[in-house]
């Protein structure tokens, strides 16, 4: 009798763990750690198979030659220094603007928060010659305005300070996106309470909002780095011409020339993979802390801005000179250039001989409009299918006590360290070998840009869940609800800032993303970003201007459409 219970028992627990495993909650968090799996290390076998082996075997060969040419220490010294001053200026930036406009009572938030995500719409390649025609030693506006007081060539755009202006800039507004999340997410309770015992408010932003907000801050510092040490365009326009050389600006010297040296580049990327493996190893042992910087809990909240006083209008003038040196100045220069039959410095007489010219040549050219339709569909779908994905990733490292959940952290983050260019050329090797006939396709762009954004989309999920309490979720689920539905219903409302803040980052940079598109496109599947960079390879910058002109314009639609939409979920201001 007791062998026949025993028996039944045994029997049940067997039926039910298998019922357990086809759980649709298992399913799904299986499904989404089989796709971050592939996606990041498929990319990353290649580049240590490329690097480390040849016809013969095993070899350090690759890394005797690219060190040859230029020493490690000369490369690890630019790319360093270009990867802290970028850095510093994108977090002070992005982390100003986002306290100011989220926390504060400055007027006129929208438009305060279209100028601040402006500059991150325009496309990098853009952005870099922007800057060029105004800071160039020979034909920059700013520098002919200043000649007569300090002489011809006084700012130097082509140096090291140059290019961290420019990517500092350029990465300002990706912090202030994901500032801005948790800015907006956390209980101003702690601030409030600080100010009414006598706290000025310098005093209680150092002191309780940045330490609450620490997450999301070293978050951002880190993504900065990498990003600035994985850059294309700044290094690539403005570095070499200027003879300064990093890790990206070496690995497209040799994937350019004929033939290709790809064990050259993975040799670089490798030390690129060490570095930025140490910033994850630092993130992921400071994000164990987390759990003390939640302030989303069960009890009611409402975010209400503190008031300035005498400062607000301080604030807010110093919120529009950031406008105007980050997009008038450039915008205005690219507006100027598209409007002439070639460049020239501005003055009276080419001010009054523009034209309409470069704008009708492109929306006449069947191959432009193309690739316009090409770019809006790869970046909103990469935007959607991305965050989706690391949405329900973010809950697994952060909310599940799986073994091993870290490395799901990690493997998202593996892209980063990746460049593009390697990026694209793994890709391009692996599915001309694999069965699935995506080459020459559409779809190949689609698996580089979820490959290649999916860090920026762990970033923003993950630093929104580490401020939203575990018992938010365990109140739906004692109360009868599924996981979908507390997902669904609670999570994903709560999370959504900072989901909304990272698709509004990946469309932009997918519908301007080069790196990888410049060697995966086919003909008939162009890219935007590619018909701007023929141009710019042709010398034909005025046509440049005009295509990134509309571009910009498109984008900012865009953006205004998905803030509206994001506006009218998760936690509201009061």
């Amino acid at each position: 009798m007791a062998q026949v219970t025993l028996g039944g028992r045994w029997a049940r627990a067997r039926r039910f763990s298998w019922r357990e495993l086809f759980r649709p909650q298992v399913l799904i968090i299986a499904g989404v750690l089989m796709v971050i799996g592939y996606l990041a290390l498929v990319p990353l076998i290649y580049l240590l198979w490329g690097t480390f082996f040849d016809a013969d075997g095993f070899t350090l060969d690759f890394f005797r030659e690219a060190y040859t040419t230029v020493g490690l220490g000369e490369m690890m010294t630019n790319s360093l220094a270009f990867a802290f001053g970028s850095t510093v200026i994108a977090v002070s930036i992005g982390t100003g603007l986002a306290y100011l406009i989220v926390r504060t009572d400055v007027p006129l938030k929208g438009l305060m928060f279209a100028v601040s995500v402006v500059p991150l719409i325009i496309p990098g390649i853009l952005h870099t010659i922007a800057w060029i025609f105004l800071l160039s030693p020979r034909i920059g506006v700013i520098n002919k305005m200043l000649e007569p007081f300090f002489g011809p060539g006084f700012l130097n755009i082509f140096s090291l300070p140059g290019m961290m202006w420019v990517e500092g800039l350029h990465l300002s507004p990706l912090v202030f996106l994901l500032m801005f999340a948790a800015f907006r997410s956390m209980d101003p309770s702690l601030e409030e309470s600080a100010l009414m015992s006598g706290a000025r408010l310098p005093t209680v932003f150092r002191r309780i909002t940045i330490p609450l907000v620490a997450p999301a801050l070293f978050a951002s510092v880190l993504v900065m780095a990498v990003r600035a040490l994985e850059a294309f365009e700044t290094p690539a326009i403005v570095g070499i011409p200027g003879g300064i050389w990093v890790f990206t600006s070496r690995i497209w010297e040799a994937l350019r020339v004929f033939p290709r040296q790809f064990g050259e580049a993975g040799a670089y990327s490798m030390s690129l993979l060490i570095i930025t493996s140490v910033g994850v190893f630092l993130h992921s042992r400071f994000s164990r802390r987390a759990k003390a910087f939640q302030t989303v809990t069960g009890k009611g909240f409402r975010p209400r801005a503190m008031e300035l006083g005498r400062w607000r209008w301080p604030a807010t003038i110093a919120i529009l000179m950031y406008f105007v040196i980050a997009v008038v100045m450039p915008m205005l220069i690219l507006i100027y250039s598209s409007t002439q039959g070639f460049y020239q410095v501005p003055s009276m007489e080419t001010l009054s001989s523009m034209s309409l010219d470069n704008y009708r040549a492109v929306i006449d050219n069947d191959s432009s409009v193309r690739a316009l339709k090409n770019s809006f569909f790869l970046g909103i779908g990469s935007a959607t299918g991305v965050m989706f994905i690391m949405a329900i990733a973010a809950w697994i490292v952060v909310r599940t006590k799986i073994h091993g959940r870290w490395m799901v952290d990690n493997l998202a983050f593996l892209p980063l360290v990746v460049p593009g260019l390697v990026l694209g050329v793994s890709l391009l090797f692996v599915y001309l070998r694999h069965p699935l006939p995506i080459y020459g396709s559409i779809w190949i762009l689609a698996i580089a840009y979820l490959t290649r954004y999916m860090p920026y989309g762990m970033r923003y999920a993950s630093s929104s869940m580490y401020q939203i309490s575990s018992e938010l979720e365990e109140c739906a689920q004692t109360s009868g609800a599924s996981w979908w539905q507390s997902f669904r219903r609670v999570i994903v409302p709560l999370l959504m800032p900072g989901l909304v803040a990272g698709w509004i980052y990946i469309l932009t940079v997918s519908v301007r993303e080069l790196s990888s598109s410049i060697l995966l496109y086919s003909p008939g599947n162009e890219v935007f970003s590619i018909v701007i960079w023929e141009q710019w390879q042709n010398g034909q910058y005025t046509e440049l201007a005009a295509y990134g002109v509309i571009m910009v314009t498109i984008l900012v639609a865009l953006v205004a459409i998905a803030r509206k939409l994001g506006a009218r979920v998760g936690v509201r201001e009061a």
